[in-house]
């Protein structure tokens, strides 16, 4: 863990757009609509407050845990007859740190090393997205959505009960409108987000990945073939691979225990 990570212009950024939308939606939008003193303003303000600790834990998560490194140790074992054959095809060495890495290991050039399973190297999160963190990434974005569609609706709320004061209050009226559009924005952008990570863990890829396999369709496609992710395994099996067996624990930011070891993968019987 390094704390060093959270001193970087976009992860303060990051931080100071969720304590922007937490306020304003606690002391601005419940507190215009029902008020913070009443039954539904403590139960609307709790329930938010979950929301935002859940968001702000799994981005700590994010930022502080190590993506996942390349074993020292580590050594391709292509006699190995618990690996698929195409791990032991893909098992190679890196052009840049000189040693051998694991498949869907990949090598980061901000990081300067490799990492497990590299999803994308994240500037948001000063860090790179990888096999020990991708949950706890998934989980900020998915956390994020729901806050801030929830602080929308809370708006729409707000401006349907207070809509006439805003009439004769050209600041207050500019500062709600700038609000709602700010929240629009955030909303459809971290739920475009969360449906590409969804679709990506649906099918067990990585973002480098799906690049990959644009080719690598077009080439079989081009041959009269038909391409298949070599470690897709069927819906429910690539969700447990990230988010872990446990249904009930799916969401809890701390439960970052994969099923695969990060240095083997099963492959599908297609592939």
């Amino acid at each position: 863990m390094s704390c060093r990570r959270f001193l970087s212009i976009p992860v303060v950024s990051v931080i100071l757009v969720m304590g922007f939308v937490y306020y304003i939606t606690l002391f601005v939008f419940i507190d215009d609509w029902v008020g913070l003193q009443s039954s539904a303003g403590k139960l609307n303000a709790l329930l938010f407050s979950f929301l935002a600790s859940l968001c702000l834990f799994s981005l700590s998560i994010c930022v502080l845990i190590d993506p996942g490194r390349v074993p020292t140790s580590y050594a391709p074992d292509v006699e190995d007859s618990g690996r698929s054959h195409s791990n032991a095809t893909e098992s190679r060495k890196c052009d840049k740190c000189f040693a051998y890495k694991p498949p869907r290991t990949h090598h980061c050039r901000v990081c300067r090393r490799c990492v497990l399973k590299m999803d994308h190297h994240c500037l948001w999160i000063n860090n790179c997205v990888g096999y020990a963190n991708y949950k706890a990434f998934f989980l900020v974005v998915f956390y994020a959505t729901v806050a801030c569609i929830y602080s929308t609706v809370l708006l729409v709320c707000c401006v349907f009960k207070n809509g006439d004061s805003y009439v004769g209050n050209v600041p207050l009226k500019t500062f709600i409108v700038s609000c709602g559009i700010f929240m629009i924005g955030l909303s459809l952008t971290l739920g475009t987000l969360l449906c590409w990570h969804i679709y990506l863990m649906a099918h067990n890829m990585t973002t480098i990945e799906h690049y990959d396999s644009k080719r690598a369709t077009w080439l079989a496609r081009k041959s009269g073939q038909s391409y298949r992710h070599q470690f897709d395994l069927g819906v429910y099996k690539n969700i447990t691979s990230v988010l872990g067996p446990n249904m009930i624990k799916w969401l809890c930011p701390t439960f970052t225990r994969n099923t695969e070891d990060g240095i083997s993968f099963s492959a599908s019987r297609d592939s």
